[in-house]
């Protein structure tokens, strides 16, 4: 017995249980988290880059098209140009040591005599980092972020008038330099501003300030998120939609539409109107080209149907 006793007592003291963790480790832990709540899983981690860049970015103000992104003109012929035509600009940047010809000197006065253009003088590798190793040739303009009025900005200007809207929507103009030329030419035909898309479409860019040869400082620009809803909303109001098309059922001289409150939509040269601004127009009118010519630019093609309104409402 003692010995017994003695084989007993040969371990090493109290033997601890599992304490039950064996038995709760069997139990369920309830239906599987989908893959954006689960820890590490590649859906979660899209899913928080998402929030972050919705975190990011900053409401638009009711009332307010919001604010473009602000660029740089590069180089000395395109600086002197710029100037000229009146682009709106808050910084010229002027390489350390550069040499001072014509050029130069033209800048650096066509500046002080705006005013409100900050003269800063910088070292050439701050100015290649700034441009991303453009050719700048030691002149650098900074153009300040374009403000894009809201649609519904541009009618209610139009009645504040006690006049009849006139407005040019653009679908698909890619090219600033069109851009630039239909607002030269609604501030040219007493039009009341232009509506582009916020996306896949052209703004306010220092070259469209250039070809607008200053109508762009009394002529707005708003821009929409969605333009097929904006002109759904210019339609509710009252305000007819006409689409320029080379296929249009009716011809520009012909349409009565013209002279009451209207908004004009020119497509790209090259595809047109897409298919849902088509078919939310009312009319779809066709400028008649005996030349043979199949198409105009944007800029002409506003102009042309732009001369025809402003006949009307004579």
């Amino acid at each position: 017995m003692a010995a017994h006793n003695r084989r007993m007592s040969g371990k090493k003291g109290a033997q601890v249980g599992s304490g039950g963790q064996r038995r709760r480790g069997l139990e369920g832990k309830g239906p599987t988290p989908p893959a954006e709540m689960r820890k590490g899983h590649a859906k979660q981690r899209a899913a928080q880059a998402k929030a972050r860049r919705a975190t990011g970015r900053t409401a638009t103000p009711k009332g307010r098209g919001g604010k473009g992104t602000s660029e740089f003109v590069v180089g000395r012929n395109p600086v002197v140009e710029a100037l000229r035509e009146g682009v709106p600009a808050t910084m010229l940047y002027v390489q350390q040591f550069v040499d001072n010809d014509e050029r130069v000197r033209e800048a650096l006065q066509l500046a002080g005599e705006r005013g409100g253009i900050h003269l800063m003088e910088a070292p050439r590798p701050e100015l290649d980092r700034m441009t991303n190793g453009l050719n700048h040739q030691g002149l650098v303009l900074q153009v300040p972020p374009y403000e894009y009025a809201h649609p519904e900005d541009l009618a209610s200007a139009a009645y504040d008038e006690g006049a009849d809207p006139l407005i040019v929507a653009l679908d698909g103009v890619t090219d600033p330099r069109n851009l630039g030329a239909v607002v030269r030419s609604v501030s040219a035909f007493g039009g009341h501003g232009v509506l582009v898309p916020e996306r896949r479409a052209a703004g306010m860019t220092a070259g469209a300030w250039k070809t607008s040869a200053g109508a762009a400082a009394r002529t707005p620009v708003a821009r929409a998120t969605n333009l097929t809803r904006a002109l759904e909303a210019y339609k509710k109001a009252g305000i007819t939609v006409v689409g320029l098309a080379a296929d249009g059922e009716t011809e520009v001289g012909e349409l009565a539409a013209l002279g009451g409150p209207v908004v004009i939509v020119v497509g790209s040269e090259g595809k047109g109107l897409s298919r849902l601004v088509g078919e939310t127009c009312d009319f779809r009118v066709r400028i008649p080209m005996p030349g043979g010519t199949e198409s105009l630019n944007a800029g002409v093609a506003a102009g042309v149907v732009l001369y025809e309104a402003s006949r009307r409402r004579a």
